[in-house]
């Protein structure tokens, strides 16, 4: 039998590809013992680059001496030989952005840019893992990207981790089962465990303790979709030499525990931000062994065993009550170790956890701290902290799932090297956590090359190389953007954030809001100004190399947060109008924020990963029937407005948490909003009542309608860019004897919104 588009015998062309991959192994050294199966790589390629996957020849490494890859090969044979099939793909990756200068981002890729035949490798290149632990993926992570993320997502998204070297991934979806499995076992009946367990998209604070039951119950439909959603991720992840990291149990029960199960020792939570948080069964008690076993039982079931389980006591204020930590920190650990003997113990690095009463609990080397603090604060010492347990070097750089750009990339540079270098360190991993995932490829990109020789040390030199590969070819514009950007976003310094400044845009309106989520930054952390010349330069890159979904992805994201970085400038503008008493210029500044805005908006729907209609699709699309499709959307709109309840909103703060530039979200809820409040300015200047806006009562209106968004996205980026940075002055207009100076000094013409 011959295939379409083969040119030799079925037999003959088995027979070279055979010979191919021995000689490739006897090149590699490659004859390992625990040699694996390269096929998922291969299947991982073929969605990637379908055009060109059978030149690339995919080799397996023996893995003893830890995860490498190595590139070489000629013109079209293309050889990657790698540790498992995940390394194998960060070797694609590796090759894809040294030698023909493309690169698959996450979001926005180059591969339109290939050449059909793929070049040969000038020398031999090969890369080591420096730190065994790789991480990703925050506890909320599944909130706050899309707890709607159907199974090609979810695929894509394993890609991409397995793209930049991420060896160990959380993950939570389907836990709901485990829980429902488990308490059926102590009495409850399914009603009132699916009535105590979120809808999923606040499923994260749920499992952390902080809260349950908001938006649901949801049908046992849901259940079971999720379910092998999360066994569909796990099988993949293994498949791809990659490690599941699972919830563990560590005593959340649901209400009225201590009633069907008599003498149960609990200790009541209180609070979390406005949220009543479940109570926590007291691991020293008999009952909490039990109930260990029957979840671990029931996981091992749905997802198999895994060596990683991640749980944290008395997360964000939780209480302990008189129980001793150490003690509780011993039982939680001794029932997993009874189901998983050789499994580690993952928790999270944040605030005052884990406390030495839990380190000091556990043997260290079945630990492993992943830090979200590592690049925020001044001083720290890990090893005094947390008494010489293992950690992995980690970042929080987004939160809430913030649509905002940039990072604290030179600590990053700077302080991993410190801190893996320093006598009797214990640095042994990185941890990526970003709050929102897939936000800032630059920040992903950067901060996984830790983890691979060469190791980063230059920024200025890195972001020369990743603007190369990032549109897909040399471009001198392209380059000054990514000096810009690296010498402002991307080198905000430690000492009390690691995100950028979020929009207020997205805040509700006062004349002296700083945030739009309570915990974000007050203020700029980088020169706005000097940010803008970013747009002026990636609106000059040449036309081949924006026809990239990563060009038209950037240019949106830049000229976005340039636009709401003005917000900034004119909000005080705004307020000393309105302070003067000057209807006039308060008229004129508002209605400067508003078309602002009405732009931004238009900008947005030119690139589908700003879009709101995506958001929620999925949501809708997980549903049995309209009513539930409206309780699913509803989960999904009120995470970005008001968060959860009057409670959580008003008197925790919750408000806005989770706000965003999308196009359907900026020009809707958000511009309502303002429209509302400087309509209420301008009657004030006029004498008349100004009664106070309940904001929250808006949100929910809006978090419970059921109007439709686009999901593809409509416009020419380039062209409704360039207009947008005329409009809004971001970029001088030309002129013979105006010039703008980029950052290495470099003089270019300016924009004039249609041409240079």
């Amino acid at each position: 039998m011959r295939f379409p588009g083969m040119k030799t015998h079925p037999r003959r062309q088995l027979r070279r590809w055979l010979l191919g991959g021995l000689l490739a192994c006897v090149s590699f050294g490659a004859f390992a013992a625990d040699a694996f199966d390269v096929a998922p790589a291969r299947a991982a390629l073929q969605r990637w680059l379908p055009r060109h996957e059978r030149q690339i020849v995919l080799v397996a490494l023996d893995a003893r001496q830890g995860d490498r890859y190595v590139i070489r090969g000629q013109a079209g044979r293309v050889e990657v030989a790698g540790t498992t099939p995940a390394v194998l793909l960060a070797g694609v990756e590796a090759y894809l952005e040294q030698v023909p200068q493309v690169s698959i981002g996450w979001p926005g890729d180059s591969l339109a840019r290939l050449p059909a035949t793929l070049p040969a490798p000038a020398a031999p290149i090969g890369s080591r893992a420096i730190v065994p632990d790789r991480f990703a993926l925050n506890d909320v992570d599944d909130g706050y990207s899309d707890a709607y993320l159907d199974w090609p997502g979810w695929q894509r998204k394993i890609d991409l981790l397995a793209l930049r070297g991420i060896n160990e991934v959380f993950v939570p979806v389907g836990a709901e089962e485990v829980y429902r499995r488990t308490f059926r076992e102590f009495g409850y009946s399914d009603d009132a465990l699916r009535a105590w367990i979120p809808a999923p998209a606040h499923q994260p604070w749920w499992l952390l303790q902080n809260m349950s039951g908001f938006g649901g119950p949801v049908s046992a439909q849901l259940f079971d979709q999720r379910a092998e959603l999360g066994r569909r991720i796990a099988a993949r992840l293994r498949e791809l030499g990659m490690q599941p990291v699972f919830p563990g149990y560590f005593g959340t029960v649901p209400p009225g525990f201590a009633a069907k199960q008599p003498g149960a020792a609990l200790v009541p939570q209180g609070e979390w931000v406005g949220f009543q948080r479940p109570d926590w069964l007291d691991p020293r008690d008999p009952h909490f062994a039990r109930v260990a076993a029957a979840f671990y039982r029931h996981q091992r079931e749905l997802f198999g065993d895994a060596a990683l389980y991640k749980m944290d006591l008395l997360h964000e204020g939780g209480r302990a009550g008189d129980v001793p930590v150490g003690d509780a920190a011993k039982s939680v650990f001794a029932a997993l170790d009874r189901a998983h003997p050789s499994a580690r113990w993952v928790l999270l690095g944040w605030q005052r956890n884990p406390s030495h009463a839990v380190v000091d609990a556990v043997p260290h080397e079945r630990l492993l701290i992943v830090d979200g603090l590592s690049d925020r604060y001044d001083g720290m010492d890990r090893e005094r902290d947390w008494s010489g347990a293992p950690y992995a070097f980690g970042t929080i750089p987004n939160f809430g799932g913030h649509t905002t750009l940039g990072a604290n990339a030179g600590v990053w540079l700077a302080r991993f090297a410190q801190w893996r270098g320093k006598d009797g360190s214990r640095l042994r991993g990185i941890a990526y956590m970003p709050e929102g995932s897939g936000t800032d490829p630059a920040a992903y990109a950067l901060f996984t090359a830790l983890a691979w020789t060469p190791v980063p040390t230059d920024a200025p030199g890195w972001f020369a190389h990743y603007a190369d590969s990032r549109y897909g070819g040399v471009d001198a514009h392209a380059r000054a953007a990514w000096r810009i950007l690296a010498a402002t976003a991307y080198a905000m310094p430690s000492g009390e954030w690691s995100e950028p400044q979020d929009s207020l845009f997205g805040a509700r309106p006062s004349l002296d809001v700083r945030s739009a989520a309570t915990w974000s930054p007050t203020s700029a952390r980088y020169d706005m100004a000097r940010f803008d010349g970013a747009v002026c330069e990636l609106l000059q890159v040449a036309p081949a190399l924006r026809a990239t979904s990563a060009y038209r992805h950037d240019l949106v994201d830049v000229t976005r947060q340039a636009i709401s970085n003005r917000a900034r400038q004119l909000l005080p503008r705004i307020k000393a109008a309105y302070d003067a008493k000057d209807a006039q210029a308060l008229r004129a500044l508002t209605t400067e924020w508003l078309d602002d805005m009405a732009q931004l908006d238009r900008l947005l729907a030119t690139d589908p990963d700003f879009l709101l209609g995506r958001w929620l699709m999925r949501a809708k699309a997980a549903a049995r029937d309209d009513a539930e499709a409206a309780q699913l959307e509803y989960d999904q709109r009120s995470l970005l407005a008001s968060w959860g309840d009057r409670s959580g909103a008003d008197r925790g703060g919750l408000h806005d948490y989770a706000n965003r530039e999308l196009a359907g979200l900026v020009g809707g809820l958000y511009a309502e909003r303002w429209r509302r409040f400087f309509a209420a300015l301008q009657d004030g200047l006029a004498g008349k009542a100004m009664p106070p806006i309940d904001w929250f009562a808006i949100e929910q209106q809006w978090s419970r309608s059921r109007d439709s968004f686009a999901t593809e996205a409509v416009g020419d980026t380039w062209q409704i860019a360039g207009e947008v940075a005329r409009l809004s002055r971001l970029c001088p207009a030309r002129d013979p004897d105006r010039r703008q100076a980029d950052v290495g000094g470099r003089v270019t013409a300016a924009w004039n919104g249609s041409s240079w």
